[in-house]
């Protein structure tokens, strides 16, 4: 079993979801008493959100690239960033060790492509939404064209995530306006939903919408799992590489 490092505490809501997965997927694949080896540091969210809003992204990647190098010296076979917002600097944090990072926009695009989707509505932070890190990956490596929903809604689908659910706050009205976005999204062309933040699987699921949903939380877990009971692991890719590029 490989060693899985996890970057947490962004918010630590969905750090405990990412905890609860792997070590179940372990138990559920191997069964008995088996447990995930696991190595978690987690950040105090509070700094890492100055950071962002103040646009300070050089001094986000130095405290994440600090703390892969942490958790590669405490034995991590392989690093996960536990948010989506993040992986805006996904080449940064993998260029500052020599273990492979799981991308989380790269296990989201592979299950998106295998269920037969091409245009999914990307539902997640205003930073995920609006700049181009993530649907670009998804565009370049999968062919995929992610669609965001209107400002509006984008700001709704923003707020909620921080002033509730990275608070462990879950509202039936919030779920609702979830819900609004999402036929919006349809309306628009939209032929499938991303959650693409880590917290927003608290608020809604698969079962909430008639079009195919992608946990983007669970999707990661899965893959560090999956990556961890391989008998070989794979190499660091070159920094900007997609998985499926060569």
């Amino acid at each position: 079993m490989k060693r899985i490092g996890l970057i947490g505490g962004m918010s630590w809501e969905s750090t405990a979801v990412y905890y609860r997965r792997v070590n179940e997927q372990v138990r559920d694949r191997l069964g008995g008493l088996n447990s995930a080896d696991v190595v978690l540091r987690s950040l105090n969210f509070e700094g890492i959100v100055a950071l962002q809003k103040a646009g300070a992204w050089d001094k986000a990647a130095d405290a994440l690239g600090q703390v892969a190098r942490e958790l590669e010296g405490a034995g991590a076979d392989m690093i996960l960033i536990c948010t989506n917002t993040m992986h805006l600097l996904a080449d940064e944090v993998q260029a500052s060790v020599g273990i492979p990072l799981v991308h989380i926009a790269d296990v989201t695009g592979a299950a998106v492509v295998a269920a037969g989707c091409r245009r999914p509505l990307l539902l997640a932070t205003r930073y995920t939404m609006e700049q181009e890190f993530y649907r670009q990956r998804l565009k370049q490596a999968f062919d995929i064209d992610a669609v965001v929903p209107d400002a509006a809604d984008r700001q709704a689908v923003h707020d909620i995530i921080f002033s509730e659910l990275c608070c462990g706050i879950v509202r039936p009205n919030s779920k609702e306006r979830y819900i609004q976005v999402v036929e919006a999204g349809k309306a628009a062309g939209a032929d499938s939903v991303i959650l693409g933040c880590t917290e927003i699987g608290l608020l809604v699921g698969p079962d909430d919408f008639d079009i195919p949903t992608f946990d983007s939380t669970l999707l990661h877990a899965d893959a560090a799992v999956d990556l961890s009971l391989t008998t070989g692991i794979a190499k660091a890719r070159p920094v900007g590489q997609p998985a499926g590029v060569h």
